[in-house]
């Protein structure tokens, strides 16, 4: 079977590096993103590359109905193996100063447009008893955080969800795959407004390596992985701790 994967939030970051990952191992791929310019400009690096094919589907899965269009938009391109849902932002500062309108665009990527996705995705994989979805969650996922509150409660959703569907398909030929990035080198922090600590500096992963982490932990059909050592000591800590205590010293670190 040649594998087609569909990458969401393809045009930078993790995305646009999970789709070289996938390329180079002989994946065809639909690319889907805002941004058709950068997607037309990926698409003509990897088909050169790697002489593999490349669709590309601009959308904006803010909007309620881009997940269905997305999926009725791929069912013309080939069967879908491997589902990457990658797209998502955060928005940084008290809630209280969100812009509604923004706010909402965040819980809807972030969350309904992939859950909706997983969903209108799964059935053809159960039924061919093949397939992989690969969920970008954040390291977020493990401790409340002060002043991305809502960013951080949307992945953790994210990361429970998920790994409580990859149990529920144990057995079908389908597996659902976490991962949760810490600070990487992607255009995150620039939509989110926010200037990195010197720790979040420190902490700082090459989007290029997380995503081939990632790709490596899916086809390994892993539960869930956290790219770096030192992510994966801090969502230890961060677990074992009181939640007062880990919400604290959240807050603190994300400090400018």
């Amino acid at each position: 079977m040649k594998e087609l994967a569909l990458i969401t939030g393809a045009s930078s970051g993790i995305g646009l590096d999970i789709a070289r990952s996938l390329a180079r191992r002989g994946f065809d791929l639909i690319v889907a993103a805002r941004r058709e310019d950068r997607l037309l400009a990926l698409k003509q690096e990897l088909q050169e590359a790697h002489k593999v094919q490349v669709h590309v589907l601009a959308t904006d899965l803010s909007r309620p109905e881009a997940a269905a269009e997305l999926h009725r938009r791929s069912l013309s391109l080939g069967e879908v193996t491997a589902l990457i849902n990658n797209a998502g932002f955060g928005i940084k500062g008290p809630f209280l100063h969100h812009d509604p309108a923004e706010l909402r665009n965040m819980l809807q990527v972030n969350m309904t447009s992939l859950s909706e996705l997983t969903r209108l995705f799964l059935p053809a994989m159960v039924q061919q008893r093949h397939g992989y979805v690969l969920q970008v969650s954040s390291i977020g996922a493990f401790q409340p955080s002060p002043d991305y509150a809502a960013y951080s409660a949307t992945k953790s959703y994210v990361l429970s969800f998920s790994y409580a569907l990859n149990r529920e398909l144990s057995g079908t030929g389908v597996s659902v795959t976490t991962v949760c990035p810490g600070i990487t080198e992607t255009e995150f922090h620039e939509v989110a407004r926010h200037e990195k600590s010197a720790f979040l500096k420190m902490m700082n992963m090459k989007s290029a390596d997380v995503a081939e982490m990632s790709v490596k932990a899916m086809l390994a059909r892993r539960a869930i992985l956290i790219p770096g050592f030192l992510n994966k000591v801090n969502s230890l800590l961060m677990e074992s701790m009181p939640r007062w205590l880990s919400t604290a010293i959240a807050g603190g670190a994300v400090r400018e």
